[in-house]
């Protein structure tokens, strides 16, 4: 009985390990190894001509092994005519072509809720942009503390008015901490939600107009590219400030730089941006901006647990089980 229960786990180990893999971005190195002693990983993100390898191994891939910023677009989809999931390190999909994988019936995985806790502290970024971190660090480091005294005053978070505009699990992740420094909070959606106090609006205009800090918390997406349009920014007006630990896409970037350089916003703090890596140029000059290198969820931690979950969801697939984290 032993010797044919140790055949069969032997017999499952050797169908894993001939099941090809196709790595777009890579996995953390931990998770990387457990994948490569698992999977005949195909590297496509190393490959000095990934279509050439394409061309080679693309029938006998099974999985892919992405993220966000690595992306699934369909013309690779359609190379792969084998493939049975694909796995993404990350929780927004607009990167994905997921309607065109499950057209396939094929599924699809990201990792929601092991980064809601970083991210949302990162929607502290409020933080430093209302309280001025920056260029208060920047009057110490330059001595201008000796040789001018005490900096500009800045304004004070508590008592302000937060506008989340999506109030999901890290929408209210953020609310929370936003009570904690004594702020009110208010959000936008499609529809009210049940048991939440916080006061709703189905109008972005005017949650713009009345609160302090505006804050989406959306994915991206063509459903939601440019929802915070000129008009809502101009409504947020010249005491208001901005904050987006989103996408760079649910923004009118433009707009947004104009009206930080003529005076009629008081400042902004971004992590994200609309053609990432690359920034305005014009946001690296102004002293009333906060720049972040979309890092929101990149701490250890949290990417030591979404690298598990591509490698856990992956294992599920494989051995029949239900997924952990797909994508509806």
């Amino acid at each position: 009985m032993v010797a044919d229960v140790l055949e069969t786990v032997a017999d499952t180990a050797a169908d894993i390990a001939v099941i090809g893999a196709a790595v777009v971005w890579p996995n953390r190195p931990a998770q990387m190894q457990m994948l490569e002693q698992r999977y005949h990983l195909h590297r496509l993100d190393l490959a000095a001509d990934p279509d050439a390898l394409l061309a080679a191994v693309g029938g006998r891939v099974r999985a892919v092994v992405t993220s966000h910023g690595g992306g699934f677009p369909k013309h690779l989809l359609d190379r792969l005519p084998r493939l049975e999931i694909v796995a993404s390190s990350g929780v927004g999909v607009d990167t994905l072509c997921v309607a065109d994988c499950h057209a396939r019936g094929i599924p699809v995985t990201h990792t929601p809720d092991v980064l809601t806790e970083d991210v949302a502290d990162m929607g502290l970024l409020l933080l430093a942009t209302v309280r001025r971190l920056l260029p208060a660090e920047r009057w110490v480091r330059q001595g201008l503390w000796q040789k001018r005294g005490m900096m500009p005053l800045n304004r004070s978070v508590t008592g302000k008015k937060l506008g989340i505009v999506g109030l999901g699990r890290i929408g209210k992740a953020i609310a929370r901490r936003a009570e904690a420094f004594g702020m009110a909070v208010c959000y936008y959606g499609r529809r009210r939600q049940e048991g939440v106090d916080y006061p709703w609006y189905d109008d972005l205009v005017q949650l713009a107009r009345e609160v302090d800090i505006l804050m989406p918390v959306l994915p991206g997406g063509e459903q939601t590219r440019g929802i915070i349009s000129a008009e809502v920014l101009r409504a947020l007006g010249p005491g208001g400030y901005f904050v987006n630990i989103a996408r760079g896409s649910v923004v009118d970037e433009p707009a947004l730089v104009a009206l930080l350089q003529q005076g009629g916003l008081a400042g902004a703090g971004l992590d994200v941006f609309a053609d990432e890596p690359r920034v305005p140029a014009a946001l690296l000059d102004l002293d009333n901006v906060v720049l972040q290198p979309h890092c929101a969820s990149g701490t250890e931690e949290t990417r030591g647990a979404m690298a598990q979950l591509v490698v856990d969801n992956l294992a599920a697939h494989f051995a029949g089980r239900p997924l952990l984290t797909p994508v509806g």
